[in-house]
């Protein structure tokens, strides 16, 4: 009995579990994306797509569907971690300028 050939559907399979968490416009906020779900376990991948709505070339990262609510959660979490530390250095910046640039009064 010969040896037949074998069907890889492994890779298409995976491809198409594979479901979009996160879209950046640049590489390298991509890879931040990528890297910080890999850090937590979650397999992941960077693509380079076409907008749908504008023509225009946007990056995606894909993880697999049946982990795509705790993908959500661990990015929309470090979003806010983020967003909180800018805010805080933008307040800071300001009050640095407002004190080096004020004209001492005699």
């Amino acid at each position: 009995m010969g040896k037949r050939a074998r069907k890889s559907h492994k890779t298409q399979t995976k491809l198409q579990e594979l479901v979009v968490v996160a879209t950046a416009d640049t590489a390298e906020e991509a890879k931040d994306f990528e890297k910080l779900l890999k850090n937590n376990n979650i397999p992941a991948m960077v693509k380079r797509q076409q907008d749908e709505f504008t023509e225009s070339k946007r990056f995606v990262v894909m993880a697999p569907e049946e982990m795509a609510d705790e993908a959500h959660v661990i990015i929309e979490s470090q979003d806010a971690y983020d967003d909180f530390y800018d805010s805080g250095l933008d307040d800071e910046e300001d009050d640095l300028e407002g004190d080096i640039f004020e004209e001492d009064e005699f």
